[in-house]
């Protein structure tokens, strides 16, 4: 970042708002841009941004106000049970971060694969997750976590139970809380949870955690870009406290300094050599030919207008800026988030450089998954693990997180781990 003035793009992704919206308030005078003197381009100053404290970290300029994510060191074996695991994103995280992974359940076959072939020793139990007991791990498991879907609920009253969310997947990760009892919950989802039916399906998570004894506090959106990953992408978290016992959890503070596509397949910053070649989609000729017309950081727009035209075909007429559309990705930016397939139309995530959509090992390390873990299954199977994955360094900076408040319990409470015993929890 400039030391004197933020992009539109910078606040863009900051603000979590598109460069319209940016434009638009200029217009209306919510928040003025100036001319950079150099460039002519339209920026901020820091000054124009201190309106908003949510987003003050990022704006700070004075070496007291920025950030780096801290490492913190257990002081006793802390063990996780996760729900939903997948390809593994989140579990790495949080072993990078010092926490045991006591158990991992996932549906997906090739996914199961392939946390079994990176880790032999995890207890991974592939099927469906309302086939579990989790009884045996009652009193000795501190967190829980899981990204489970959001299905919405029905409504039998105003305040929803236990029992009124049985049918979905977030029932079952109810119920592995009900029945480990770990001091921390921890659920993540994608940002739509909070709009999801009106509000009400988050507002029916928390009324169940609260009826089954946590104290859930107030749902967080973490932006990845700011946890030391080269990817504009969003995650909701949702935190969950053993009541009566003290418990205190920090949201992981943000870092002010950003990763771009060159940090993510280039040595440097976040790897310490080159991406490794690996096996990828190819583009049709006829797309290929579209796409070599595309410059870095480009889309559809930077297109001529008969090709337009003829690559957007309805699209060309409907509003909306439809920016996902024919984007070729910068080598100066982080990623657009990755989906579950490098080259679908709306969502077109195409090399920097080379005409072609992302490798498996490119979306790997936007993701920060190391090299050395592998995916199992075709290269469709693995493209759906990694995008639909928690970034590994988020997961790492959350892990750190549930370190520091799992140590200052314990801090407290040393006879409960010298013990071994944590039903001893409930004389507290």
């Amino acid at each position: 970042m400039d030391s004197h003035f933020f992009s539109l793009s910078e606040v863009a992704d900051v603000m979590g708002v598109s460069k319209e919206t940016l434009r638009r308030w200029d217009k209306n005078g919510k928040l003025k841009s100036v001319r950079h003197p150099v460039n002519n381009y339209r920026v901020y100053t820091p000054e124009s941004l201190k309106q908003f404290e949510s987003h003050g970290f990022v704006f700070a300029r004075s070496a007291d106000q920025m950030h780096e994510m801290p490492v913190s060191v257990p002081n006793h074996a802390y063990s996780v049970v996760e729900l939903f695991a997948g390809g593994g994103g989140l579990a790495v995280g949080m072993e990078q971060a010092g926490l045991q992974c006591a158990m991992l359940n996932e549906l997906n076959k090739e996914a199961c694969n392939t946390l079994r072939m990176n880790r032999p020793h995890w207890d991974v139990r592939e099927g469906d997750v309302s086939k579990i007991d989790f009884t045996e791990f009652k009193g000795r498991v501190d967190v829980v976590t899981g990204g489970f879907p959001c299905q919405a609920f029905s409504y039998a009253g105003k305040k929803l139970g236990f029992e009124d969310a049985r049918g979905t997947l977030f029932f079952e990760f109810a119920r592995a809380v009900k029945e480990i009892e770990p001091l921390i919950c921890v659920g993540e989802n994608v940002r739509g949870l909070l709009t999801h039916d009106a509000g009400r399906t988050i507002a029916g998570m928390t009324s169940v955690l609260d009826e089954l004894g946590y104290e859930v506090l107030p749902p967080q959106m973490l932006k990845a870009m700011f946890y030391k990953v080269p990817q504009k992408r969003e995650r909701l978290l949702i935190v969950g406290l053993k009541k009566g016992l003290g418990l205190k959890f920090a949201f992981p503070k943000p870092c002010q300094e950003t990763y771009n596509m060159r940090d993510a397949l280039k040595k440097g910053r976040l790897f310490d050599a080159d991406v490794p070649a690996s096996p990828g989609q190819q583009y049709p000729a006829w797309k290929r030919a579209v796409m070599e017309q595309v410059p870095p950081g480009g889309y559809w727009r930077n297109l001529p207008l008969d090709v337009q035209k003829a690559y957007m075909m309805k699209s060309f007429y409907l509003g909306g800026g439809k920016t996902g559309m024919a984007r070729r990705l910068s080598w100066d930016e982080p990623s657009l988030t990755l989906t579950c397939n490098p080259a679908q139309k709306q969502t077109e995530r195409c090399h920097p450089e080379h005409t072609r959509p992302l490798a498996v090992r490119e979306y790997a390390r936007i993701q920060t998954f190391p090299d050395a873990w592998q995916f199992s299954g075709s290269v469709a199977a693995q493209y759906k693990q990694i995008g639909n994955a928690v970034p590994v360094n988020l997961a790492k900076a959350i892990g750190h997180s549930l370190i520091d408040a799992l140590n200052a319990f314990y801090a407290l409470h040393p006879f409960l781990f010298c013990n071994g015993n944590r039903s001893l929890i409930e004389g507290i």
